[in-house]
């Protein structure tokens, strides 16, 4: 069994356990200290048994004033910091401008100029601008542009576009930017899109960020990132595809949507655009689904099923019938987003696709 090494330094061992060699030095002060050592018995003191400061009823009473007055501080914080939007102070500010866009019949002069409810902005052939709010989004306003704003509160941000393009950027939760055209109203879903509206009121959205809904009177698209949908007046909003569908299969779709009259010419392009379906075109074809009469909707459902299966639960028969949750799961499934943030906007919203008469 091997001995233990020392420290070589052994006077330091003196210190801690009285062995090694003592030094002079420290014996001498300890012969000068040991007339204070005590001698006495060891003091005991009486047991104390602690008593919890919180069976105290007036200190359980200062901790829930204390605790309500953190809770009311960061209340207070969080509002101040979350002011509501009221239409008396809220606006779109003017963040940039090119040549002589107006606010009604003025020119606007400056920089960060306030859009109010009511009120007209408009450019012409070569005029530009840019619209911005801190808690909505970004607005770009191409020339040839008329867009009104109607609403600017709490959850509630609507404007409407009369004609020409604007790009926007929105970052207000999901369901609270609408913009309404002649031919369709638009809801943002998270995103970013460009819309456009010609001088007849038909219109076309591209996403390029997140989703977009069009609505009119019962008709509903969904547009994805990368995707685009046609609108018309009377018509309502077309079927969503992506833009890089094959060519056969967008212009039969647009004349599916809004030029064919007759069942042999509906039957013949239907045809065409099964034909040409791709694996993502299943954006297409659900939409499909609910747009084709009762004989054609096997066909879609088949073509459907065989590029993005139904999920479980989701049956054949609920499908051709029309069943809403069935026709949601599937639509869940496909990988765009969620349709039931589209549901709540639908029940929250009151009266989204009664557009506002717009004067031209």
């Amino acid at each position: 069994m091997e001995t233990p090494n020392k420290n070589p330094n052994t006077e330091n061992d003196y210190l801690w356990d009285g062995s090694g060699t003592p030094d002079p030095q420290i014996q001498q002060l300890e012969t000068l200290l040991g007339k204070f050592r005590h001698d006495g018995a060891v003091l005991e003191f009486p047991k104390v048994t602690p008593v919890s400061r919180w069976k105290s009823p007036r200190v359980r009473m200062f901790a829930a004033f204390a605790a309500a007055a953190v809770i009311l501080i960061a209340a207070a914080i969080f509002f101040r910091k979350q002011p509501e939007i009221t239409t008396a102070s809220a606006g779109w500010d003017i963040s940039n401008f090119s040549g002589t866009p107006r606010i009604g019949t003025k020119l606007i002069a400056q920089k960060n100029a306030s859009l109010k409810p009511g009120q007209v902005l408009e450019t012409d052939a070569r005029s530009s601008a840019s619209l911005e709010s801190s808690d909505t989004g970004q607005i770009e306003i191409e020339p040839g542009t008329r867009l009104r704003i109607l609403t600017m509160t709490s959850g509630r941000r609507h404007i409407a576009l009369e004609r020409g393009t604007i790009h926007a950027f929105i970052w207000a939760p999901a369901g609270e930017f609408v913009v309404d055209t002649p031919s369709a109203t638009t809801v943002d879903l998270g995103c970013s899109y460009t819309l456009h509206v010609d001088d007849s009121g038909a219109g076309i959205v591209r996403t390029s960020l997140g989703w977009v809904g069009f609505k009119l009177n019962g008709r509903e698209s969904f547009i994805p990132a990368g995707a685009a949908c046609a609108t018309k007046p009377k018509s309502g909003p077309g079927t969503p595809y992506f833009e890089d569908a094959p060519s056969e299969l967008r212009a039969a779709l647009s004349r599916f949507d809004f030029e064919d009259t007759t069942p042999e010419q509906r039957a013949n392009d239907l045809a065409t655009i099964l034909a040409n379906s791709r694996a993502q075109d299943a954006l297409t074809l659900w939409h499909l689904l609910s747009r084709v009469d009762a004989g054609q909707r096997t066909r879609v459902f088949d073509r459907l099923n065989a590029t993005a299966p139904a999920p479980a639960g989701v049956t054949r028969e609920g499908i051709l019938a029309l069943d809403q949750p069935m026709l949601d799961q599937w639509w869940n499934s496909l990988g765009f987003d969620n349709i039931s943030v589209w549901r709540h906007w639908e029940h929250t919203w009151p009266a989204p696709d009664s557009n506002q008469k717009m004067d031209h």
